[in-house]
């Protein structure tokens, strides 16, 4: 065998060795990480003084009144408008919360103590605070302060002059106030145009009735000048044959025989007199008898009639309504709404070379629809959720105020029913109306 001739000191020198590089790798390790963590806490501590700076800066800049207390009530910082506010050229750090709540305030430091104890907040209530101008009030908002372990550690307070508050709260009246003149104006513009479609609507329908009044009415007054002058040769004592000859010459047999015709003629046009005074006072009536029950297939009829007599315009008109479609609530205010759905569809076709209304009113179910349908261009998707919307309108300036459709909207829902809008561009538009059918037993009034 050939012998070891390698030293035996040589093996602990090179396991020294490696440990050695073992424990350098390690602590070059252990530096680097030193290293990250030390630019770690440099950029957590730049971005925390950032904040810091942000947060102060923030802090100063608001206008309300912002003071920082501890357990004690004692104030350990406050903002530049407390600072400007509450002392002026002197400082408020330090000085007790006390010192500045006025004696007769409503909200005492004894008050702010016990929400400070009992962990409670304060909203928009009244204090009293001194400043070198004098005692002012304030509305004062509090939070309870904690520190980093949630323990309470204080209270900060946010105090607003009442002052700015009432500007605030005049300024912000004074705009309500307009917006409801306005609203008010704009609603008595919608009424006064309806009222104008109806005075229109009506004195067409009542100049056909007065003609037929008048017309039978100077017919009787030649009859009358012709039996005079019969009555009187009568009394006279003409004789038979000069009577004979004067009831020939004023063929006083045609008018008897006429003269119950024209006498019936003057009664009937002044029933339909009658009967379009009744359906106005129906119509401008307010009351609202929720017991009443009424033909809407033959308001719908009116309604339509009304409208197109005085719109100016040849429209061709298709009515398929099925009768009686007894509803139950005011017919003159549903004869307003389909006046107005009809004027809307018939404004729609204005630039229709060959428009055409059409109306459907139909029993469904224990519901009654009535659909207005036109032939104009129609509206977009994006106008259908808004149609109804008070003021919105799509009519030229001047032309619409936009509560035409929102008032039908309101008054159909008003009766149990709904009120729906389908259209699609270039292919007209028609309105919906669904409505409850009266329960069984209920008798028109």
């Amino acid at each position: 065998m050939t012998p070891d001739r390698t030293p035996q000191h040589s093996r602990p020198v090179e396991e020294d060795r490696e440990t050695w590089l073992t424990i350098m790798e390690k602590m070059d390790e252990t530096w680097s990480q030193l290293v990250g963590q030390q630019v770690e806490l440099e950029q957590k501590n730049s971005a925390l003084e950032e904040a810091h700076t942000l947060i102060a800066s923030v802090f100063d800049s608001m206008s309300d009144l912002l003071i920082a207390c501890d357990t004690t009530l004692r104030i350990v910082r406050c903002n530049r408008a407390a600072q400007e506010t509450l002392a002026g050229g002197d400082t408020l750090i330090g000085q007790p919360l006390a010192a500045l709540i006025a004696p007769d305030s409503p909200i005492s430091i004894e008050t702010l103590s016990r929400r400070l104890t009992n962990r409670q907040r304060l909203e928009d209530q009244g204090i009293v605070i001194k400043t070198p101008n004098g005692e002012q009030p304030f509305s004062v908002n509090s939070a309870i302060l904690r520190d980093s372990h949630h323990r309470v550690s204080g209270m900060v307070l946010a105090a607003r002059p009442l002052g700015e508050l009432r500007r605030a709260y005049d300024e912000l009246d004074r705009a309500h106030k307009s917006l409801q003149e306005a609203q008010t104006q704009l609603i008595h513009a919608e009424k006064m145009a309806s009222l104008g479609r109806l005075v229109a609507g009506v004195a067409h329908e009542l100049n056909n009735p007065i003609s037929f009044v008048y017309g039978n009415a100077l017919t009787l007054r030649r009859f009358t000048k012709r039996i005079e002058t019969y009555l009187s040769a009568l009394h006279a004592g003409h004789s038979p044959e000069q009577l004979a000859t004067l009831r020939r010459e004023q063929n006083i047999d045609a008018v008897l025989d006429e003269l119950d015709g024209s006498l019936a003629g003057i009664t009937e046009g002044a029933e339909r007199v009658r009967d379009i005074v009744a359906d106005l006072r129906r119509f401008s009536s307010e009351r609202r008898t929720h017991d009443a029950t009424f033909d809407l297939g033959q308001i719908a009829r009116k309604a339509v009639n009304w409208v197109l007599s005085t719109c100016g315009r040849d429209i061709a008109t298709t009515l398929d309504i099925a009768t009686p479609l007894e509803v139950e609530g005011h017919s003159g205010q549903f004869q307003q709404v389909i006046m107005n759905l009809v004027q809307n569809a018939v404004d729609a076709m204005d630039t229709t070379p060959a428009p055409h209304l059409r109306m459907t009113a139909y029993r469904q179910g224990g519901q009654v629809v009535l659909d207005v349908a036109d032939n104009g261009p129609g509206f977009s998707d994006d106008i259908a959720p808004r149609i109804f919307d008070p003021f919105f309108t799509t009519k030229p300036v001047g032309k619409g105020t936009g509560l035409g459709l929102a008032i039908c909207y309101r008054t159909v829902h008003e009766h149990g029913g709904t009120l729906r809008a389908h259209s699609q561009p270039g292919q007209g538009a028609c309105l919906t109306i669904t409505l409850p059918v009266p329960a069984p037993g209920e008798n028109t009034p």
